[in-house]
């Protein structure tokens, strides 16, 4: 068989007309994409049962001098880990102690400045460390609702009462994974060195990394910019180096143990409810007419969960 060379001027214009398709199916694709529902939109639709209140038992307020940061914990996840952390709440242990580390795209972090030397700050009834929590029980989960995007880090995902949840059906075990205003417990090398005695909160980039890794309690409901746009700190891994850098620490409060005039009256969109899949779709599947393209795709930790005071 005979082989003929093709002349540069045959593979430029075949290569112009598959430019000329592209373009084409590109200009097509943005014309046709149409407008759907936002989750501004979605939201204005949704009935007063599919809100719920915050559990005042398992919500922390975090007093700063800027304002108040609003934690909710997932005593589902890490049981032990959310019943110490009250405990050294109700016994005042992190009332007067600092943020001490603003590390860049990663996580804001609070404890004692002196946990490493002999002015530490002792616990009273609550315990210094507890075994890991990295992962729970299948049946500790009675509310899990499973999304259908695939994720890298975990065999399935979904959320569960609020919180974005991993699991492995084949294991047996479920875990709250490391998204954005995500709060877990801070501990050394071994993994039954922590207790809540130190606690961080993910201000960057989801590091999904992290999961199955750190006991995770619990989620930032509000006050999120109060941490999040903290000042960088200088020494290695994002830490204060001086104590002026610091941020202390007015109080941390079970809001069950607050005058009820004091508290913020918040209720989160029940994520078991129809209006919430409605809100998965609307960031899955975007409409125009500025999105010119829609991927049908959505990460776990960009799914928002919508939060607002009670009416």
């Amino acid at each position: 068989m005979a082989y003929r060379t093709i002349s540069r001027s045959v593979l430029l214009g075949i290569a112009a007309l598959l430019a000329g398709d592209a373009g084409a199916a590109d200009k097509k694709a943005e014309k046709e994409l149409p407008p759907k529902p936002s989750v501004g939109e979605v939201l204005k639709g949704a009935k007063p049962g599919d809100w719920r209140p915050l559990d005042l038992e398992n919500t922390l307020y975090l007093e700063l001098p800027s304002g108040r940061v609003v934690i909710e914990l997932a005593p589902s996840f890490a049981p032990n880990h959310v019943a110490n952390i009250k405990a050294l709440a109700r016994e005042h242990y992190y009332d007067g102690l600092a943020i001490i580390r603003s590390q860049d795209n990663f996580v804001v972090q609070w404890g004692d400045p002196h946990e490493d030397d002999d002015q530490v700050r002792k616990v009273k009834a609550a315990k210094m460390t507890l075994p890991a929590e990295f992962t729970v029980p299948l049946s500790n989960d009675k509310h899990f609702v499973r999304m259908r995007d695939v994720d890298g880090f975990a065999p399935q995902v979904g959320h569960s009462g609020g919180f974005p949840v991993g699991r492995d059906p084949k294991a047996g075990r479920t875990w709250l994974t490391h998204c954005y205003g995500m709060v877990g417990v801070a501990r050394g090398n071994e993994s039954d060195s922590g207790g809540g005695t130190s606690l961080y909160v993910v201000t960057g980039q989801a590091p999904r990394q992290l999961d199955r890794n750190i006991t995770v309690v619990g989620r930032v409901v509000a006050g999120m910019p109060l941490l999040s746009t903290l000042p960088r700190g200088p020494a290695p891994m994002g830490f204060y180096d001086k104590p002026e850098l610091q941020v202390p620490i007015t109080a941390v409060k079970v809001a069950a143990d607050v005058p009820e005039a004091e508290r913020i009256r918040l209720e989160v969109l029940r994520t078991e409810s129809a209006t919430y899949q409605a809100v998965l779709d609307a960031q899955r599947k975007r409409g125009g007419p500025w999105n010119k393209y829609s991927p049908d795709y959505l990460d776990l930790c960009n799914a928002q969960i919508p939060v607002r005071e009670q009416k």
